[in-house]
């Protein structure tokens, strides 16, 4: 069953969002985008507080409370989490899930601690990669915002991330965010036939095609978009209803 699952880049208590992580533009009200974006269809929506890491603080939470209170489908919240206790704050301000990265590569253990304190379906790693060829699957980790190269092969630390108890991987091909060219196919698939756990494809959704090439070949479960739904280019009960034509079994409404 496939999910649709907007996501709130935030910064400044603003949504907004860029192209390769970088030029940010204004998308918005985070609260009304929430309510529209459930309204609309949404399965899931997604919070990432995008600037947390790189000035080394933790999540904002109030963001958190004001858009957990007017939705009811499952909210994943990332940025700046790098603790148990991170975690604990940010579920208890509303959010159901978290999503962790720089903090996951710096401390793996804190993965498989969190599974066991919080429960897998709670934890979803984010995945950011750059083509490198001297990498095994020729995809790079990345951190930190996308800024700092780990020389970790991505896929294989994706099959680690699982191992620790993870619930959903997230990757993000950084070549191919906010472009609006297409999700990365190749990295997507690598990721989703290394791991057993849901994968949500991320970064670079244009148009209705992109959304299908996701399931039938990147074999994506999640399938999660920012600029097409922010700049009403697409709406989600449009994308379902595209995918439903092509045979593909779409949840909810």
């Amino acid at each position: 069953m496939i999910r649709i699952m907007p996501c709130l880049d935030m910064k400044d208590g603003r949504v907004v969002k860029g192209v390769h992580f970088v030029d940010l533009k204004d998308a918005g009200n985070p609260v009304e985008n929430a309510a529209f974006y459930q309204q609309e269809g949404a399965d899931e929506l997604a919070m990432l507080d995008i600037a947390a890491t790189l000035e080394n603080r933790g999540t904002r939470l109030q963001w958190v409370r004001d858009v957990s209170a007017v939705i009811d489908i499952p909210l994943t919240v990332g940025g700046g989490i790098g603790s148990l206790e991170d975690i604990e704050l940010v579920l208890d301000a509303g959010a159901d899930k978290v999503s962790m990265n720089s903090a996951a590569v710096k401390n793996p253990e804190l993965v498989r601690q969190a599974a066991i304190q919080f429960g897998s379906e709670t934890i979803t790693i984010a995945v950011d990669a750059r083509r490198n060829p001297g990498m095994p699957s020729g995809f790079e980790l990345v951190v930190s915002g996308g800024t700092k190269p780990t020389g970790k092969d991505a896929v294989a630390w994706a099959r680690e991330c699982e191992d620790f108890g993870a619930g959903v991987i997230l990757p993000t091909s950084m070549d191919g965010d906010g472009t609006r060219a297409g999700y990365d196919l190749e990295f997507t698939r690598a990721i989703a036939d290394a791991v057993s756990v849901p994968v949500v494809a991320s970064g670079g959704a244009g148009k209705l095609e992109d959304f299908y090439a996701a399931v039938a070949e990147g074999k994506a479960q999640i399938l999660l978009a920012a600029s097409v739904f922010h700049f009403r280019t697409l709406r989600v009960c449009e994308v379902k209803q595209y995918l439903r034509e092509r045979g593909i079994e779409v949840s909810g409404g």
